[in-house]
């Protein structure tokens, strides 16, 4: 087997690799960097700052609800290298939109702009999985997966940094440059041409219907599409939780806020790398139900240490450097970085599920569906928090929600074990696929 960071010298993967690491990078920039500027110019009542966490991240999430039916048709119909150029040349246009919300610090252009990259990123999620069995071996399917994994974390670990440190009027600039240079990247991706045509049905409710009746009802996929999908509404909420959080519990202003976004992201990279050489290619569930049994447990010592936080919260809000140095950061950072890093272990596994357990004609449909169910538990996820928050409860006592979710996560994940491992076929160097629609 390929190792994993040899495939970075591959023209097969890597021009893959830099356009969704740049995509990553600007999602998180421009997001961060409007949550944080409303978070901390705008309001001053953790309500409203949660009700607008919670606000953007559902309405970036939405599109993947609506249009990934769509997005997966496109992506198994056509050549999925010329579908991610007119996807990254649309990014251009976006950010244009957004570059002038963050210029004019204009809230309604940000969250139309905001909606512009959930669909860009629609349509582009399908075909950044679905692409690898297609252009790698199958042992390096696994490798490939988690390097996109941990490519994406990285990207969001920057992205954060940047959107919490970089004044307005740069990150209106930076998100252009980000866009353009992806475009860049991505006319270097190799061809990648369709196994069949389809004819598309444009209804989007009919057709996600369709699509996921006809994914759900293989037992392996409908075991990784539901564990992911928890796993990605214990991220939402955590999201949506990190900003109010950190200013009214911890005290502190929004570069910490972005420390913690970045150890997460870094975390689940860490993670993503691990349970690679765990496995050794091998694409099993076999460490997924102990992983995230592992990281609930991190999840309410973290809540713990938020609980019994001792900081004066009557003086000015704390700079990163005086909040390491408050008794008890170390644990709340470490805590935060083996959530995380459990987290990777986790889910990494779960899309390489997705994209070997079906054939290779089927892959995109698959991913979009997975990512329909995804986007519906994460909206369920930041509104049900949101309620929660609302009804009273603190946003430190909100992380048994998460604990619970964990729990859930680990159960979904031993059945998906006991379903069984995707077999290997070496000698014929192919993946079977389980059939289905």
């Amino acid at each position: 087997m390929k190792g994993s960071l040899g495939l970075l010298r591959e023209r097969r993967f890597l021009p893959l690799f830099i356009t969704q690491f740049l995509g990553a990078f600007n999602d998180n920039l421009f997001k961060n960097a409007m949550v944080f500027f409303a978070t901390y110019e705008i309001y001053n009542s953790v309500e409203a700052e949660t009700q607008f966490s919670a606000v953007a991240t559902g309405i970036f999430i939405l599109p993947f609800f609506l249009l990934s039916a769509l997005a997966g048709q496109l992506a198994d119909s056509y050549d999925k290298a010329r579908i991610m150029r007119i996807i990254k040349f649309a990014e251009i246009c976006i950010m244009l939109v957004g570059a002038a919300g963050i210029f004019f610090k204009s809230i309604e252009m940000m969250l139309a702009a905001l909606v512009g990259m959930g669909i860009h990123s629609t349509f582009f999620g399908p075909i950044k999985y679905a692409v690898l069995p297609q252009h790698l071996q199958p042992r390096e399917v696994l490798a490939g997966t988690g390097l996109v994994e941990a490519g994406t974390y990285v990207a969001i670990l920057c992205g954060t940094i940047a959107g919490g440190l970089i004044s307005p009027n740069a990150a209106a600039i930076a998100v252009l440059v980000v866009a353009a240079t992806g475009w860049v990247a991505s006319l270097n991706i190799p061809s990648a041409p369709p196994a069949a045509k389809l004819d598309l049905d444009y209804n989007i409710f009919r057709a996600s219907y369709r699509l996921i009746y006809g994914t759900l009802h293989i037992r392996r996929l409908f075991l990784a599409i539901m564990s992911i999908s928890v796993f990605w509404t214990i991220a939402a909420i955590l999201g949506v939780l990190f900003p109010p959080l950190v200013k009214n519990v911890f005290h502190a202003q929004k570069d910490v806020a972005s420390v913690f976004l970045a150890i997460f992201s870094v975390g689940i990279a860490i993670g993503s790398i691990v349970i690679n050489r765990l496995l050794k290619g091998r694409i099993s569930a076999r460490y997924s139900p102990a992983s995230v049994l592992v990281m609930s447990l991190f999840v309410v010592d973290f809540y713990f240490a938020a609980a019994f936080w001792g900081a004066d919260q009557a003086g000015p809000l704390l700079k990163t450097m005086d909040f390491l140095g408050t008794p008890g950061a170390w644990r709340i950072l470490f805590d935060l970085g083996m959530i995380a890093i459990t987290g990777g272990m986790f889910v990494v596994p779960l899309y390489a599920f997705l994209t070997t357990t079906v054939d290779k004609s089927q892959t995109s449909r698959t991913v979009a569906a997975n990512n329909i169910v995804n986007s519906a538990f994460m909206v369920v996820g930041s509104v049900g928090i949101l309620g929660v928050t609302t009804l009273g409860v603190g946003v430190a006592e909100a992380l048994w929600v998460v604990f619970g979710l964990c729990l859930l996560s680990a159960w979904c994940g031993f059945q998906l074990y006991r379903a069984g491992d995707v077999p290997h076929d070496d000698e014929e160097g192919h993946v079977p696929h389980a059939g289905g629609h």
